[in-house]
């Protein structure tokens, strides 16, 4: 049985760290280092999210004059949605009957 789009560990793990700096812009390299994820797998993703609609992507002008621009990332509504859909609690945030407070 193939799984769901969007379910993948890598791609939960880019949604949650968009999620989290939501409705701020995000930079590539930043989510690269929040995630753990290297280029090759996190610009595809993002690429992916993109092109279904749950990621808005612009350039932004380097403030360092001679660098090149640099893309920004922030989910769209679809996104969040999305994240808060496919966020799963850690086992230190879940909670469990009987747990203490």
């Amino acid at each position: 049985m193939p799984r769901s789009p969007n379910s993948s560990p890598h791609t939960r793990a880019v949604l949650h760290a968009l999620q989290q700096t939501y409705p701020a812009h995000t930079y590539g390299y930043d989510l690269s280092k929040s995630t753990g994820l290297k280029s090759g797998t996190l610009y595809p993703i993002l690429q992916r999210l993109h092109e279904q609609g749950h990621l808005d992507a612009q350039w932004e002008q380097s403030p360092h004059p001679g660098n090149p621009p640099r893309h920004i990332y922030r989910l769209t509504q679809s996104g969040l949605q999305l994240a808060r859909d496919r966020h799963e609690p850690t086992p230190a945030t879940r909670r469990t009957k009987g747990a203490l407070t």
